[in-house]
């Protein structure tokens, strides 16, 4: 092959390179100029309710068909990567005390949002209750707990991301659980139990393995009805999409790799228009 032969292929790559930088950055601009209803991720609430703070304890064990889009291989990557987001490890103690416990396995009722069980036992849904004497306690523990008085196993969770609450996971009765936690603690009667804690855990290493990966980014809706968007997006370019916080009318989060440069111009575009980040979201979840 000539010189000159070796230099025109060169140049022609170049010039190839250069329209991708252009078209790239085309991209880009255009992403920049969508106005969608970009709002910012829900905040966690401090919350005796264990379903009202965001799901992120499903990506422990997120099944790959959670994810949607068009290549396999693609979603199978960013599964991975959303996967190494939480770890989750289940612990026996021997012995627990029950006034630890300030927290409840369901979902809190529309506008009823309590810190403590305190506050809970004193509001019209467990106005039924009344705790008098350690037989009336132990008579309503054992609405939730049957077993309690042989050594009735208690089933707990923790979240990191809900700071150091324990959430008692069984769904029996909770408002008796409740009223007699919170008597427990006004009386400071001892009560240990042989407890099983699942202790959910945001890995700060795995963020940033999902971070120096993917733009993951928080869409509305509306997005996925938006021409101007879709015509972006359906370009050809590997991305993966996951409706973890859709059952609480959230957004939904697009994963576009940032080694693709279409999919990373994209990615840095729709941050310019104003798509919450979601990396930063769950580093501010981070205990200190």
């Amino acid at each position: 092959m000539s010189s000159f032969s070796l230099i025109d292929r060169l140049a022609g790559m170049l010039g190839l390179f250069g329209l991708a930088r252009r078209g790239s950055q085309q991209l880009r601009e255009q992403a920049a100029r969508l106005r969608l209803p970009f709002g910012p991720l829900p905040e966690v609430p401090d919350s005796i309710w264990w379903q009202e703070g965001p799901p992120l304890q499903r990506l422990a064990d997120l099944p790959r068909s959670a994810l949607s889009g068009p290549v396999q291989e693609d979603k199978a990557a960013a599964h991975a990567a959303l996967r190494a987001l939480i770890t989750l490890n289940a612990r026996p103690i021997s012995e627990f005390d029950l006034r630890w416990v300030d927290g409840l396995g369901g979902a809190a009722e529309p506008g009823a949002r309590f810190t403590r069980f305190e506050d809970y036992a004193a509001s019209p849904a467990c106005r039924s209750i009344r705790l008098i004497s350690y037989k009336d306690f132990s008579r309503t523990l054992a609405q939730a707990l049957p077993h309690h008085a042989s050594g009735e196993t208690l089933h707990l969770r923790q979240a990191n991301w809900r700071g150091e609450r324990y959430f008692w996971s069984g769904e029996q009765a909770p408002q008796a659980f409740a009223c007699a936690v919170a008597y427990a603690r006004r009386r400071g009667l001892t009560l240990q139990m042989p407890a099983v804690l699942s202790e959910y855990r945001l890995n700060r290493g795995g963020l940033e393995q999902l971070e120096s990966g993917y733009h993951v980014l928080a869409m509305p809706a509306a997005a996925w009805s938006d021409a101007r968007f879709m015509r972006l997006l359906l370009t050809g370019m590997p991305y993966s999409r996951l409706a973890l916080l859709r059952d609480s009318g959230g957004p939904e989060f697009l994963l576009l790799p940032r080694t693709q440069s279409e999919a990373n111009a994209l990615g840095e575009g729709l941050r310019e228009a104003g798509a919450a980040d979601v990396c930063a979201w769950l580093r501010a979840l981070l205990p200190n």
